[in-house]
């Protein structure tokens, strides 16, 4: 007499086989949108916190808090560039805003030093 198998997916647990995973969709899944993101880390964690910043509205609101191993984060950035990548293949490039000025530009931009003064003048 043989047993059932109790694991359904016989590559699971075998050496040398791609794990195969069925990803499953839940029907009430809420997709969120994030305009922004502060990333930080430990020593073993990359946090991501995404945000929603909306126009005329003083709050940035942490909509989604992300956290991943290392390893898992330098997964997710590969694929990220890969598919940003196809985008603009199929896309075109994107163009991004420019970056916003720094506060130490801000407050030390306008600052002029010996060696800035001696470069400028060849």
């Amino acid at each position: 007499m043989t047993q059932p198998n109790p694991n359904p997916n016989p590559n699971v647990g075998q050496p040398g086989q791609p794990r195969q995973l069925r990803l499953e969709m839940p029907n009430n899944l809420n997709a969120t949108y994030s305009n922004a993101v502060m990333v930080s880390h430990t020593h073993s964690e990359v946090i991501m916190d995404f945000i929603q910043v909306l126009p005329n509205d003083p709050r940035a609101r942490i909509q989604t808090r992300i956290v991943m191993t290392p390893a898992n984060a330098k997964s997710f950035l590969d694929a990220l560039k890969t598919n940003l990548e196809r985008f603009e293949e199929k896309h075109g490039e994107i163009s991004m805003p420019p970056k916003p000025v720094s506060l130490a530009d801000q407050l030390f931009g306008g600052i002029k030093t010996d060696e800035s003064e001696s470069e400028s003048h060849g």
